[in-house]
């Protein structure tokens, strides 16, 4: 069998180099919003050499937003290059609930992640300090948030995930907390109703599974 004389230092060619900086998975994540939820997931030290996580804030309705993640996945798949997830990240807006509800099928449909608040994102925001189970109006998160944070809350705020990361496991505990308030209450969340509630601790847990394959210091 030859031997491979080649030295570690000694300078690889180009299709090495591509092999070795080759993303080890790549992940889209469309957000209704501009700036609250789409700066916070930015924020997640994942390391973009290995992973490549593509986040948009769109400004699109929820209708207007899983049509955009469908177009893009099947445009990813056809390059040759698909995502390995697509999530999209959206609230409970005065939006029709007929079309609320069809984005969930639709996005079930082809393989999309549905992400929601009910009312507000911010309500995770919420969550990483209490318990909320009785319905709150989106207008009164920001004072909720400016009595926790200690400082007033802005949407394009980037570095709520940094001052927010050392009580993430009580946002999951009182998320998980909140999911069985509504399996109690109503046998189960219907996200178009049941206010408050949201599933973005989901995206979360996936965030932070990425840290770890891939992230950095």
């Amino acid at each position: 069998m030859p031997r491979n004389n080649r030295r570690p230092w000694a300078p690889r060619n180009e299709s090495t180099r591509r092999a070795a900086f080759r993303p080890l998975r790549r992940v889209l994540i469309l957000c209704e919003d501009e700036k609250s939820s789409c700066d916070y997931f930015k924020a997640f030290p994942i390391d973009r050499r290995r992973i490549r996580v593509e986040t948009v804030g769109t400004g699109y309705n929820t209708d207007t937003l899983i049509k955009e993640a469908v177009r893009l996945k099947t445009a990813a798949e056809k390059a040759g290059e698909p995502f390995n997830e697509v999530y999209c990240v959206f609230d409970r807006d005065d939006f029709p609930a007929g079309n609320f509800n069809q984005a969930f099928q639709r996005a079930a449909k082809h393989g999309i992640h549905a992400i929601w608040t009910n009312e507000a994102f911010e309500l995770w925001y919420l969550l990483h300090f209490d318990l909320i189970t009785t319905a709150l109006p989106r207008a009164k998160y920001a004072a909720r948030l400016k009595a926790k944070l200690g400082v007033a809350y802005r949407k394009n705020d980037r570095t709520l995930y940094e001052k927010l990361k050392d009580r993430q496991g009580d946002a999951f505990r009182f998320s998980a907390g909140l999911a069985r308030h509504w399996a109690e209450l109503a046998g189960g969340c219907n996200p178009e109703t049941c206010n408050p509630s949201t599933n973005v601790a989901d995206l979360v847990t996936f965030l932070n599974e990425l840290v770890e394959l891939g992230g950095r210091t």
